[in-house]
């Protein structure tokens, strides 16, 4: 099995990259600074067709169709080519689709299709996806938000924490994860459910102030009676946890996709640095002890990028679950570690100057961290690996 790109998604990075570098990089620096999440840049990503590459034409999508890169290693691409020049965009992108649009898109009936995916799928509006709570994130079988069906309706109760997408003004809709009973063996039983946004009692509490990824939207969330129909029931009842473990195997890949970008960020500034600063009349890349740090760069790109493209290869190929999911956890883990340690040569190069604010590097630094810990821990993933391997690790 090939893990090549095709012509078509060469051209497609092509595209994406100039985008990137006109639209997003001069504008970065300020954004994080200001804390500010670019809504008209979102819309200009959506006019470029990126929200809607896993998505099939009926809904406004490219995936399928010939002669595009509409499937889920064009997703990874857009994702990596943004996320070169800013993380936040970088997962503002990856969120919309892998935690926004795909549970609706797999799980939704054709109604709940017709009535979200067109305007997620074009960028108009964003969707958040409600996991983690304050006592369940690894552990998300400790969900405590609940979920009680009442004359035709779900009433909801609870809370979610460090929600992407989730409170921006043109969010429309958060998907939530909720105890709606339990099952003959005493284990909560999981369903998940679409709330939209402005229902009475959905309460978006202020955004977090953020170590990094100071541009993209994330907020806590408070469920007080909130009321909906039992049709936005999402999928089956009680399937809520199957749903959410492969969900979070696609942002697994798509996660590694962003730690691709913030390593190729790395290796381009600390090349270019390196060759532009003098110390003792030579440039400092004439040294070896931090020459070879660089040549540590390359080497961690082109690992993971090997390990993320063939990952999201297998998941077009449509090979078995099982295949997919490990490659998923060694993608997952291998690409985001080296993220946040090209982050630190990155700083180590450029001295001084990577650790003023003024510098792209001190935003990458910061930005890298959450690699590790967002869509499944470093930890999880190597439980999740030793698991595929056999062996009975909890």
């Amino acid at each position: 099995m090939s893990f090549e790109l095709s012509p078509e998604h060469e051209e497609f990075r092509r595209s994406v990259r100039e985008f990137a570098e006109a639209e997003i990089a001069p504008h970065a620096e300020r954004w994080d600074k200001e804390h500010h999440f670019p809504i008209d840049v979102v819309r200009k990503m959506g006019d470029l067709g990126l929200f809607g590459l896993t998505a099939p034409e009926e809904y406004g999508g490219s995936a399928g169709m010939d002669d595009s890169a509409g499937d889920f290693t064009g997703l990874c691409l857009a994702i990596e080519e943004i996320g070169r020049v800013d993380q936040s965009m970088g997962i503002t992108l990856e969120a919309a689709v892998g935690l926004g649009i795909n549970p609706i898109l797999t799980y939704g009936s054709e109604e709940q299709r017709k009535t979200w995916l067109p305007d997620l799928v074009a960028g108009r509006t964003l969707a958040g996806f409600g996991l983690t709570e304050p006592g369940a994130g690894s552990d998300a079988g400790a969900t405590r938000t609940k979920a009680e069906a009442v004359d035709g309706e779900w009433v909801v109760n609870g809370s979610k924490q460090f929600i992407t997408n989730s409170g921006s003004s043109i969010t429309s809709l958060v998907t939530v994860t909720a105890r709606t009973g339990t099952r003959d063996n005493g284990k909560a039983e999981l369903s998940t459910i679409i709330i939209p946004s402005g229902t009475p009692g959905f309460i978006v509490e202020p955004a977090y102030n953020k170590m990094g990824w100071h541009a993209s939207d994330t907020h806590p969330l408070t469920f007080h009676d909130v009321r909906v129909p039992e049709a936005n029931l999402l999928g089956e009842r009680g399937r809520g946890y199957a749903q959410f473990l492969a969900t979070l195997d696609d942002g697994r890949v798509a996660i590694a996709a962003l730690a691709v970008g913030c390593i190729q960020a790395c290796l381009d500034m600390s090349v270019r640095y390196a060759g532009e600063r003098t110390t003792f009349g030579v440039p400092i890349g004439s040294k070896q002890g931090l020459a070879f740090q660089i040549a540590d760069l390359e080497v961690m790109l082109q690992a993971s990028r090997a390990l993320t493209y063939r990952a999201a290869a297998l998941k077009d190929a449509g090979r078995p679950m099982r295949e997919f999911k490990q490659a998923a956890a060694v993608a997952k883990l291998y690409a985001t570690e080296s993220a946040v340690t090209a982050t630190r040569i990155a700083t180590q190069v450029f001295g001084g100057y990577g650790f003023v604010e003024e510098s792209p590097v001190a935003r990458f630094y910061r930005d890298a961290k959450v690699l590790e810990i967002g869509e499944g821990t470093s930890e999880v993933q190597r439980m999740l690996i030793a698991r595929g391997l056999g062996l009975p690790v909890e």
